[in-house]
């Protein structure tokens, strides 16, 4: 069954307003994951933005490091609970449960990373996220350090704040225009597609 709520409270342009580059992005995301993601939609109503936006998502997310993606999704799902957005949590993990293979791991991150299946390393790592996402401001020389003792390079510890960074600006955008999940998110990574496919009908 598919959901009629609106995508947003800001008109969301269709496919013959996109601008050319836009749209190949569009179309391509949904050939590779079968449907667009709304936040593609909704950014739409102001391409400039939505240039920038996914620019630099792609420059924090789809990078080599000494994250790995899973990680990076893992910092996205843990933050975006605390700023309250449906958007990232739903869709985020959805991706999360997808790299990680783990069904459960994203409802865990949600409500309490430090009782979630994941290792001392990324609860050192999410520790941190959630000090730069609540009080960026107490950030000092102890908490670089305790990372440090974690293996985690200063390079990686700018990506850790840089994705929370960003993705705190994501979340109060998609709780102000009220950016509704896909439905298809729910069931990714939980259970298997043709399963989730035939539940959504």
């Amino acid at each position: 069954m598919t959901n009629a709520q609106p995508i947003s409270r800001y008109p969301v342009p269709g496919p013959g307003e996109w601008p050319d580059d836009i749209r190949a992005r569009i179309l391509e995301v949904q050939e590779k994951a079968g449907f667009v993601p709304n936040v593609f939609l909704t950014l739409a109503h102001r391409p400039d933005e939505f240039r920038a936006f996914f620019a630099y998502h792609d420059a924090l997310m789809l990078k080599e490091g000494g994250l790995t993606k899973g990680e990076r999704e893992m910092i996205v799902v843990a933050t975006s609970a605390v700023n309250e957005c449906l958007y990232c949590v739903v869709a985020h993990g959805a991706i999360l449960r997808i790299y990680e293979k783990a069904p459960l791991l994203a409802d865990q991150l949600t409500v309490n990373h430090r009782k979630a299946d994941i290792t001392a390393r990324q609860k050192a790592m999410l520790d941190f996220a959630l000090k730069v996402c609540r009080a960026s401001g107490a950030v000092g020389e102890a908490d670089f350090q305790t990372l440090r003792e974690h293996d985690f390079t200063d390079e990686d510890i700018w990506d850790i704040a840089a994705i929370t960074a960003f993705f705190g600006l994501s979340n109060r955008m998609a709780n102000v225009i009220s950016m509704r999940p896909n439905d298809e998110f729910y069931l990714m990574g939980r259970v298997p597609k043709a399963a989730a496919d035939t539940r959504r009908k």
